[in-house]
Formats: C-alpha cells, structure tokens, sequence
C-alpha cells in the first residue's frame, strides 16, 4: 500500500472511499490533485475542521496538490448536510469577507508557494451560470430518487427541504467536474457527512468525462463521552484568537478525557506514530504530560509557537496554584481596589468574567459547588468578595475543576 495512504488509515482519517484500490494506485504512480471544499458562512473555521486540514496537509507533504475551495458559491444557498434546519442565507459582501479570513487559516497547515497548492472559489464559474443551459447539461445527469436516498436528505425532509438546498448537491458535483477539467483534480476529500455529495460527483465526472475519479470521507470525530467534537461550554472551538484565545484554545485540549488522547495525537498533531503510541501507553496522573503535548502541539500550529509557549506556561502557572509563571494568556479584566471595598456579591462577580454568560449561570456554577475564588470556594449566593480575597495584586477565579479567570486590582 502507498505509503501516505497507510499513513491516513494509521492515524484514523479513512472512513469511506469509493475506489480504494484506484487511489493507491493514483497516489503511488504520479502527484494527485486533489481538493476538500470549505463554506465560508461565517468568518472562521472551527475544530470540525481539523481533521480535512490536517488530511490535506499529510498529502500534500506526500508531494500531492492540494485545492483549497473556498464556496463563494455554494455559501449563498446553505448545505444542508448534517442540519436539521435551513441555513441562514447571507450576503455576497459577507461572503466574500468571510471567504478571505479562512483563507489565511488554511494556509497555516498548506504550503501554497511555487504551486504546490491552490487556493480556488467556486464563485468564480458559479455566479454567472444559465439556469436552463445547467439543467439540460448538468440536472439531467442526476436521479430524484436516488438523491433522496441519501441520509442528508432522509433527514431534512423530516423537517422540510427546499428547493434551493436540493440544489446544492448537483452544485458540488459541478465543482469536482469544474476543477477536474481545469486542473486534472481527480479526488475529493472530506467529513462522512459529505459522501452522498462526494459520490454524486464522481459519478458525474464518470457519466460526462468518462473518466474515473476517487472520493474519500473521513470519520465525524466525536469525544468517548459521545459528545460532538470542539464544543465548548461557550459553543464552537473557533481557529480565531479574536473569538477564542489560545489560552482557551490550549485549555480545550489540555483537558480532553483520557480515552480520547492517542486518538486525538495521531488525528490533530504530526507526531510520528511510534510517539504517540508510547504517550497513549501513559496512565493517571502520568497521562497528563501526552495531554499537554497534544494542547501544545496543535495551539503551536494554529496560533504559532509564541502563543504555545504562553499558553502552556500560563496554565502551568493556574494549575499551580497562581504564585509563580506567567499568566499573562490566561482570561482576565482589569477591577480598580476601591470597587472591592464594599465587596461585589459573588454572583456579580462571576457574571462579569467568560466563566458565565449570565447571572443565572453564575448562580447554578455557586449553588453547584463549582465556584472558587483564591483557591477558596464558595458556596453562598450571597458571599461577598472583597479587597481580602487579592493575592499578589490580583483575584483567581476559578469554575469547575480547570477554567481560570484572573481579575487584575488597580
């Protein structure tokens, strides 16, 4: 087998394919193109998208080509795959905003220099096609009932399907066929959640082209509690710093469960194998060294090597107890001492950081027994903390077992 293709299987990222005899030949006997497609409905890309970035970047160190689409196009209709709902249809200008953001996030894991790579946006023959000439020479291609086989669409129309989305599988089967032609792309990668999309473009590269061309998925990675993967408490784990700090982001992955480590090194991290069997062989406390190298490692290639190292060792200075290290990435907002004379009801307090979104939220987190402030918890909704509570200049909050928040006295 290819070495690279038993490189994607070792580290968990083949889940379907639909020829793969066909792509180990492909892979073995010239540079494959290849491309994965990115919906730039919103200005950054989140953990859900980890796993094609990380499947692109193997490949293309392998010496293959990657394309990097970018759907100006098909962001203005919504793929329904994996929602219950239709999608909030927004602006060409948002489109095109958003569109250039992700951009430089995929260039973080892709060398695009001297055309090793491309980056594409499927606005470009999308926007200005013939409806009419597009279903004559396209629609016709595609069979309803087949469509409807398919369990994005078995699951939409539990809650009803447009129009406009039943139209986005024929658009991204037009894509594969668009980039094919232009730039001999002969594999489309992506979640499993695409595979009725990635299928029906191979089929009509075959019907039209006569030429064969491969579709691989990769398994939708959830967490061994059975939880969707990149949820936070806040939400998504977005790739952007301005919505969530390396801090948080390091924090994420410093605390996954234990039985997802080894999963999670060989998926979100280009250690070698052997590595990473050896920190998958580490148990209790011991188990927490592969969690930090995971949490560095993938901090350091979306948010750089400076922005790891602080986020490590501010965590190293929160789990310590505070005293020493530096906190300086750890959460936190300026508080003037003269506020803290007469004391700030604890459930004020907690509302006013990131551990809470709201007052009710901070009340559950006090009632629960979650809330500690300088390493004292707090177990009344009626406590009050004052100028006694700083240590060194500042106030530690904590929620839950591993979420800071440092509240810096003026």
């Amino acid at each position: 087998m290819n070495k690279v293709l038993a490189l994607l299987q070792e580290r968990g990222f083949v889940k379907q394919c639909t020829n793969l005899e066909l792509l180990d030949s492909k892979l073995t006997n010239s540079q494959l193109t290849f491309y994965c497609g990115f919906d730039p409905t919103g200005p950054t890309l989140h953990a859900g998208h980890l796993v094609p970035l990380f499947a692109m970047a193997h490949l293309s160190k392998a010496g293959h080509k990657a394309i990097a689409l970018v759907g100006g196009g098909t962001a203005r209709i919504g793929d329904p795959s994996g929602k219950i709902e239709m999608r909030k249809i927004i602006s060409n200008e948002e489109v095109k905003a958003n569109a250039q953001s992700i951009k430089k996030q995929i260039e973080k894991f892709i060398d695009f220099s001297e055309n090793k790579a491309m980056l594409v946006d499927n606005a470009d023959w999308l926007t200005n096609l013939n409806y009419i000439d597009f279903l004559r020479e396209i629609g016709c291609h595609f069979s309803v009932n087949r469509m409807l086989s398919f369990e994005t669409y078995k699951n939409r129309l539990e809650h009803g399907l447009s129009f406009i989305e039943f139209n986005y599988q024929l658009l991204q089967s037009y894509d594969f066929l668009v980039l094919r032609r232009n730039y001999n792309c002969e594999m489309q990668i992506g979640g499993d959640d695409q595979w009725g999309n990635i299928v029906a473009g191979a089929d009509l590269i075959r019907r039209m082209d006569s030429k064969e061309v491969v579709g691989l998925t990769f398994p939708l990675v959830t967490r061994s509690d059975g939880k969707k993967m990149g949820k936070t408490e806040k939400g998504a784990l977005f790739l952007d710093p301005n919505v969530v700090s390396p801090y948080e982001f390091f924090q994420y992955w410093r605390n996954v469960a234990d039985a997802d480590v080894e999963k999670f090194l060989y998926l979100y991290t280009f250690l070698p194998g052997e590595e990473i069997r050896e920190l998958g062989k580490l148990k209790d406390q011991e188990i927490n060294r592969a969690k930090e190298i995971l949490a560095y490692e993938i901090t350091k290639i979306i948010h750089g090597e400076e922005e790891a190292e602080k986020a490590k060792e501010a965590a190293g200075a929160a789990f310590g107890g505070g005293a020493d290290g530096d906190k300086s990435s750890i959460p936190s907002i300026e508080i003037q001492e003269f506020e803290l004379t007469a004391g700030i009801n604890v459930i004020d307090l907690f509302a006013k950081t990131t551990l809470c979104e709201s007052k009710a939220e901070a009340r559950r987190l006090v009632t629960q027994g979650g809330a500690v402030v300088s390493e004292e918890k707090i177990s009344s909704v009626d406590a009050v903390i004052d100028s006694s509570y700083i240590r060194d200049g500042e106030i530690m909050l904590k929620a839950g077992k591993k979420r800071y928040f440092r509240l810096i006295v003026k």
